[in-house]
């Protein structure tokens, strides 16, 4: 298991770019950062994350030395390590939603961004950043939000991340297909309508599992198509 070395932050812009600034700067795997409050978080596709203080912004550094193509496999376990220690927490149910969002409900509680730097078709390091509403949740257009206060549960980020990160250990080595498996069983069911914007596209159809590098299955006219980035609608198809 990585001995985690977590450096707390009052305030920063953004974990994640603090994170591959250390990274690109030649700093081992094993580093965890902690904002208390950070200022321009990012989320995935280019969005503003709102952090305000009080919730969580953590992010990680790993060096798997894995191909490239796997970098989406370590969305799929972080959001296996998230549901897992908000169960130590007696925090309510959670379900995870491809690619990198952990729902309470249809509510979006947390959220994971990968940023993986290639070296010779390899990952060269790769970091993981976490966002969750922990005090409050900020609004996102279009999407309903949630937090663990709302739910009757408090925490401290410290004491999310210090849990996080123990389970975030247990997983990294673990093969592909038992986070697939994994993954799968705390998220929507097979069959489940949906709507992916991709690629400027709006795919429809029913959900059909994952591939082996962790892509999703998108069952649509009697064919199975794999989609590699997008942002899913549940129930919509």
């Amino acid at each position: 298991m990585i001995p985690w070395r977590l450096e707390v932050f009052d305030e920063l812009g953004s974990t994640a770019d603090a994170c591959a600034e250390r990274a690109r700067a030649g700093e081992p795997e094993g580093l965890a950062i902690l904002a208390l409050k950070q200022t321009a978080g990012r989320g995935s596709r280019g969005r503003s994350w709102q952090a305000p203080e009080g919730n969580l912004n953590l992010s990680v550094l790993l060096r798997p030395a894995r191909p490239l193509a796997e970098a989406g496999m370590f969305a799929l376990l972080t959001g296996i390590a998230v549901a897992e220690a908000l169960e130590q927490f007696f925090a309510p149910p959670t379900s995870l939603k491809w690619p990198n969002d952990v729902l309470i409900g249809d509510a979006k509680l947390a959220g994971i961004l990968i940023d993986a730097a290639p070296a010779a078709n390899r990952m060269d390091w790769l970091a993981i950043g976490i966002g969750m509403n922990l005090r409050t949740a900020p609004e996102i257009a279009g999407r309903r939000t949630t937090s663990l206060a709302a739910h009757g549960v408090s925490l401290t980020a410290q004491q999310m991340a210090e849990g996080l990160l123990a389970r975030l250990g247990a997983w990294q080595e673990a093969p592909a297909a038992d986070i697939r498996a994994a993954w799968l069983a705390r998220a929507h069911p097979v069959g489940t309508p949906m709507r992916i914007q991709s690629g400027g596209q709006l795919l429809e159809g029913t959900f059909a599992g994952l591939s082996p590098a962790g892509e999703l299955l998108l069952c649509s006219k009697n064919r199975i198509d794999t989609v590699n980035t997008g942002e899913v609608l549940l129930g919509q198809a």
